[in-house]
């Protein structure tokens, strides 16, 4: 996938969420990093893609810790940081963006309902 697509893909994922207030992406030539701020004032996203290697990373962070995490790489291929035990390596299945976004926010929304919070 080259870095636009993927930019596509993740932009569109992204505006089909409530819970989204700011999005600041960068990119040096072939990688793309991006922190995607929640409404919840100390949740973010955290997006890194490399075009050349194909590495892609997605974190959930709440009070400065993850508390979920997908990625790829060349090393462990897919690999998920579960909830509950984020410093966790599990194999998982091969996913698009799609299928990563919907699995995060319904971390988010999870993590919003055991803290009592009702923005999404």
């Amino acid at each position: 996938m080259d870095i636009s697509r993927f930019l596509n893909d993740l932009l569109h994922e992204l505006s089909q969420l409530d819970f989204i207030d700011n999005i600041d992406i960068n990119f040096e030539i072939v990688i793309l990093k991006g922190r995607i701020y929640c409404k919840r004032d100390s949740t973010l996203i955290e997006v890194y893609f490399n075009e050349q290697t194909g590495t892609e990373a997605f974190a959930l962070i709440s009070n400065g810790k993850r508390i979920w995490g997908i990625d790829f790489d060349n090393i462990r291929g897919w690999h998920e940081h579960p909830e509950g035990n984020p410093d966790d390596h599990k194999l998982v299945s091969a996913k698009d963006v799609a299928e990563i976004i919907k699995r995060l926010a319904e971390i988010y929304l999870l993590l919003n309902d055991n803290n009592g919070d009702n923005d999404h």
